[in-house]
């Protein structure tokens, strides 16, 4: 059986899954088996990505002074220590109960860290978004395709993400050709007690492809061979970046029902942002819907606004920005994005189809978005960066936009 390193050397570290998890669980044995020896690792010395003595070091990181940096699978928080003295304000996220308490008695009131003890990924949906976002070792622990979508949108446009991963154990095994876990062995330092585990150990290009699938463009990727001849201990250091501009995914061409040519988008705008719901097929979107037969826009605006999120609005608070023209798959589609700014109600998931429903701060808004979505929010301000097919806009308030005005593809 593969074996992956475990000593009283670097950190171990987790990629924040459930404590109720296999992986969870496990990690709250190893830091409760710390706990109860009383092993206490020295203040960090030397940056290493799991690998003492080998690769870069923190220089990959850059300058961090003044950044919201999110650590993942923090351990016993000496990185993130180390870092928040040098001037970052870091939030150190692990899952595991035990480990969170090893942290919580080393580092009790350190200037610019907080240790939470979350789950990554809900930790990620729920924060605001980071400038750079780094992990120890401890992506592979988590199933990619539930952490990068909310990875994705946890750093800001711009932002940043740095994360080693296992690449060939001591025994020699080599990373897998597809995206799936496999079993490891953690063993329980100063025993030989051994716990069995799933993880991601991918090949480079697997990891780039899922990294640029979630929007993120690849940096660098650099190889940290174990200092040992003999050893075949390996990691791959990744760093990618966050774009400053925002994708959005392509409509599907299949023709829609006749009806559901005419619609409306539907923008909520207010302190905290613009509200956005997450598709099921995995976009972001404003509330929006066809009209139906005998409506007119106000109507449809107000039904299909309380129908997506409870929220109510009266006709005086709806604002109809103007018309969209596009042609997708030879089939018109003309939207109507609507602005409200007053309502009363709180969002709520009321449709199986969309909810996580969040208000996101204009200069960090999440992707993919819906391409219409992107549009609707393009005719509204021009100045937000957002990609997205061009479309024929019409206002409705001639005095701000007098006549018909392209939206680009920008």
């Amino acid at each position: 059986m593969p074996r992956i390193p475990s000593s009283d050397g670097p950190d171990s570290r987790t990629g924040c899954n459930s404590p109720e998890s296999e992986i969870g669980k496990i990690w709250t044995l190893y830091g409760r088996h710390q706990l109860d020896r009383s092993f206490d690792l020295p203040e960090l010395g030397e940056w290493a990505w799991d690998m003492s003595q080998a690769g870069p070091g923190i220089s990959v990181l850059g300058e961090v002074a003044g950044l919201r940096v999110l650590d993942l699978g923090s351990g016993v928080g000496r990185h993130a220590a180390h870092l928040a003295a040098l001037g970052a304000d870091v939030t150190a996220v692990d899952a595991s109960p035990t480990q969170h308490q090893r942290a919580l008695a080393r580092y009790p009131d350190t200037p610019g860290l907080r240790l939470v003890c979350a789950d990554a990924v809900g930790h990620l949906r729920e924060a605001e978004p980071y400038d750079l976002v780094y992990s120890v070792s401890g992506v592979p622990f988590l199933d990619p395709h539930r952490l990068l979508p909310a990875l994705a949108n946890g750093i800001r446009p711009g932002g940043r993400l740095v994360f080693s991963a296992l690449h060939t154990t001591s025994n020699g095994d080599g990373p897998s050709g597809s995206v799936t876990a496999r079993p490891e062995i953690l063993r329980l330092p100063g025993s030989d007690t051994e716990h069995q585990m799933h993880m991601w150990v991918l090949e480079p290009q697997l990891w780039e492809d899922l990294l640029v699938d979630h929007g993120l463009v690849m940096e660098t990727v650099t190889t940290i061979d174990s200092p040992q001849a003999d050893q075949p201990l390996s990691y791959r250091l990744y760093a990618a970046r966050r774009p400053e501009r925002i994708r959005s995914r392509p409509r599907t061409s299949a023709p829609p029902a006749p009806h559901a040519a005419l619609g409306v988008g539907i923008i909520v705008h207010g302190p905290d942002g613009v509200l956005l719901g997450r598709h099921r097929r995995g976009t972001w979107e404003v509330p929006g819907g066809s009209l139906e037969p005998g409506e007119t826009f106000v109507e449809a605006v107000i039904r299909e606004l309380a129908e997506e999120t409870g929220l109510i609005a009266k006709p005086a608070d709806v604002q109809l920005l103007g018309t969209l023209l596009d042609h997708v798959g030879g089939v018109l589609r003309l939207t109507v994005p609507a602005l409200i700014t007053r309502w009363s109600g709180t969002p709520q998931e009321l449709e199986r189809t969309i909810g996580s429903w969040r208000f996101w701060s204009l200069d960090a808004l999440p992707q993919p978005l819906f391409e219409a979505s992107s549009q609707c929010l393009t005719a509204w301000n021009q100045d937000l960066p957002l990609d997205h097919p061009p479309a024929d806009f019409q206002s409705y308030d001639t005095r701000l936009s007098p006549g018909s005005r392209p939206i680009p593809d920008s």
